[in-house]
Formats: structure tokens, C-alpha cells, sequence
């Protein structure tokens, strides 16, 4: 007859089974905040941050005071003191505050543009948590155009085949009679 284990030896098992259920738990809920980016955004992308104002249609304030640069694109001017407001101006300031106003968003920088520009604003792209990166889809929907400032950054290609579609498709600042 085999040996029946008494109530201190279960009680033993229990507590063990009860912890290890504890610690998969723990590991989970970890990977999981430490995933914090959303579906779509690049992993590394810093956020969420909360935007809080549109500057204009290529710079953004967000809830934790910092004033950020879309890097890759620009648009036409609508705040700079040295300049009048430029055609399409304030419908892509329009566009932006639409699309990014109140919004959660997660910021990808890029090491060859440096995270801080002379005007002391971050340098980034800004990707919605849908997975939308904005600076592109400004370009491509026609109203920004793509810029590079010395040196070529990581977007580059796409955002050049997003005007081009842009141009070609006459959208926004291309279309017809936009900014005759």
C-alpha cells in the first residue's frame, strides 16, 4: 500500500502552486506595461504624452511643456513674426490641430537630426496610437512638403514618395489653383 501524504505536505504543494501562479502573473503584467508603446509604433518610441496646443502645422506643445518640431516635413508659415502667413498655411495648421489636438501621442526621434533643435524645441516624429505616423501622412494628404535640414534622416524615401503622390494626385498645396 503506498503512502498517502498527511494535510501539511498539501497545504506545502498549495502554497508553492499559489506562488508560482503569483510570479506568471507578475511576469505578465510586466511585459505588458513594458510594451509601452501601441500597435504600430515603433518599439523605443518615447510616450504617451498628451498634446496640448498646435503651434502650427509642423510644431505641437504637449502636456509636459515641451514644444516639439515634426522632423521631415514643413509647412507653410502661419506664426513666424519675419514672415506673413503663407498660402496653405492655415489649413495645415488646421489639419494638424484636427488630427493631433487632445490626442495621446508617442514620439520616435532620430539620432542623425539630434533630439533638440537651436530653438530648443525636441526633434520628432509623431506617431498617433492607431500606429498613424503624422509627419508622412501631412505630406501625403498635400499639406506639408518633404524637408531635410542638412543631413537626411530616417523617413526620408517615404515621405519624398508621399509628395510625389501628393503632387501627382493634386492634393492639398498641389491642387489645382491651391496657391495661384
Amino acid at each position: 500500500m503506498g503512502h498517502v501524504p498527511g494535510p501539511g505536505y498539501r497545504a506545502h504543494v498549495r502554497a508553492t502552486v499559489l506562488r508560482t501562479f503569483a510570479t506568471l502573473v507578475l511576469l505578465v503584467g510586466c511585459g505588458a506595461s513594458d510594451a509601452s508603446t501601441a500597435e504600430g509604433v515603433p518599439a523605443g518610441a518615447d510616450g504617451p504624452f498628451v498634446v496640448t496646443r498646435v503651434v502650427d502645422g509642423d510644431t505641437i506643445k504637449l502636456a509636459n511643456g515641451d514644444t516639439v518640431r515634426l522632423i521631415g516635413i514643413d509647412t507653410p508659415e502661419t506664426v513666424d513674426p519675419r514672415k506673413p502667413v503663407q498660402c496653405f498655411g492655415e489649413e495645415a495648421s488646421a489639419r494638424t490641430r484636427e488630427l493631433l489636438d487632445g490626442e495621446h501621442v508617442y514620439l520616435e526621434y532620430d539620432p542623425t537630426q539630434g533630439r533638440v533643435d537651436r530653438y530648443g524645441r525636441t526633434l520628432a516624429y509623431v506617431w498617433t496610437t492607431d500606429g498613424s505616423l503624422v509627419n508622412e501622412q501631412l505630406v501625403a494628404e498635400g499639406y506639408a512638403h518633404e524637408y531635410t535640414y542638412e543631413i537626411p534622416y530616417k523617413y526620408r524615401d517615404e515621405f519624398n514618395a508621399a509628395e510625389a503622390s501628393a503632387r501627382d494626385n493634386e492634393r492639398g498645396l498641389w491642387a489645382a489653383g491651391a496657391c495661384a
